[in-house]
C-alpha cells in the first residue's frame, strides 16, 4: 500500500534579542523550529513527512498543479498568507508569480487533502496578521474565519472533553484530553463535522470541498498553546495519523 505523503509548512522562526547592560548593549539572534512532535507522528511506516520552513516557502513550495499533486496532504501551521502570496519577484520586481493559495484550492477541488493548524499566524491570528480571511483558503476550510484577531488565550489552561458521540477518528480516545493554552476562534460551516470543541468553539473540524477533504485544527501542534503534556500524550501520534488517513482516503 502506498505511503501517505505529507507536506508540512511552518513552525519555524528567526529571533533577535537585544540586551541592555548599563551603557552597553548587544544583539543576539538565532533560528528555531518546533516540528519534532508533528514529524514524530508521521515518522513511521505508512507515511512520508516533508517539511518546508516558513522562510523557504517562496522557493520550495510547489507552483504547479502537477508538482503539488505529488503530495497527498498539505498542512500549514503558524505561517501567514502573505508568505504564500508575496513572492520576492512580485514584491520587489512587480513580476507575475503563482498564487499559491489559489493553487491549494485547485488541488483540493481535484481531490487533494488540506489542513490548517492554529497559531499566531494561521487563520487570522494575532492582530489579524494571518490574513487568511476572504482568501481561497477560507473557501476550502470547513470553518468561517473572524474578521480580526481570533485568538482565545487561556493561561489558566483548558481541558478538552469529548461528548458521548465520537467520530470514528476518536472512537477509542479518552473523554478528557491534556491541557491546551489557547486556540483560534472559528465558526463551523454548514455540513462541517466537529470532532471536539470547547463550548461553542470548534477545536477540530473536518469537511469536504470539491473532491477533497479539509481540516481546521484550531489549537497548536506544538507549544505554547499545545502543552508539553498534549505533545507527549500517548494519543498525539494516533490523532494525527488518523486525521491524515481520513483526509486522504475519500
Amino acid at each position: 500500500m502506498k505511503n501517505i505523503s505529507v507536506l508540512f509548512i511552518g513552525e519555524t522562526w528567526f529571533y533577535e534579542t537585544t540586551e541592555f547592560k548599563g551603557f552597553d548593549h548587544f544583539t543576539v539572534g538565532g533560528y528555531e523550529e518546533t516540528t519534532k512532535w508533528i514529524k514524530g507522528a508521521f515518522d513511521n511506516d505508512g507515511f512520508e513527512f516533508h517539511h518546508i520552513a516558513s522562510h523557504e516557502v517562496h522557493n520550495k513550495f510547489p507552483t504547479t498543479l502537477e508538482d503539488i499533486k505529488k503530495y497527498d496532504l498539505i498542512l500549514i501551521s503558524d505561517v501567514g498568507a502573505n508568505t504564500f502570496l508575496l513572492h520576492p519577484d512580485t514584491f520587489y520586481k512587480s513580476l507575475v508569480t503563482t498564487n499559491k493559495l489559489n493553487l491549494i484550492k485547485e488541488y483540493v477541488e481535484q481531490g487533494g487533502a488540506f489542513g490548517m493548524i492554529g497559531g499566531y499566524l494561521t487563520f487570522q491570528g494575532i492582530d489579524g496578521k494571518g490574513q487568511y480571511k476572504n482568501t481561497a483558503i477560507e473557501e476550502i476550510l470547513p470553518v468561517t474565519l473572524l474578521a480580526n484577531d481570533d485568538r482565545v488565550e487561556l493561561p489558566q489552561g483548558c481541558r478538552l472533553t469529548l461528548g458521548d458521540e465520537k467520530h470514528g477518528i476518536l472512537s477509542d480516545f479518552p473523554n478528557e484530553w491534556p491541557v491546551i493554552f489557547g486556540y483560534n476562534r472559528l465558526i463551523p460551516k454548514n455540513h462541517a463535522e466537529i470532532l471536539i470543541a470547547n463550548g461553542d468553539d470548534p477545536i477540530i473540524t473536518i469537511g469536504q470541498f470539491g473532491k477533497g477533504r479539509t481540516l481546521a485544527f484550531a489549537t497548536d501542534c506544538a507549544p505554547h498553546w499545545a502543552s508539553p503534556d498534549f505533545c507527549e500524550w500517548e494519543f498525539y501520534n494516533v490523532l494525527w495519523r488518523r486525521i491524515a488517513t481520513w483526509l486522504v482516503n475519500h
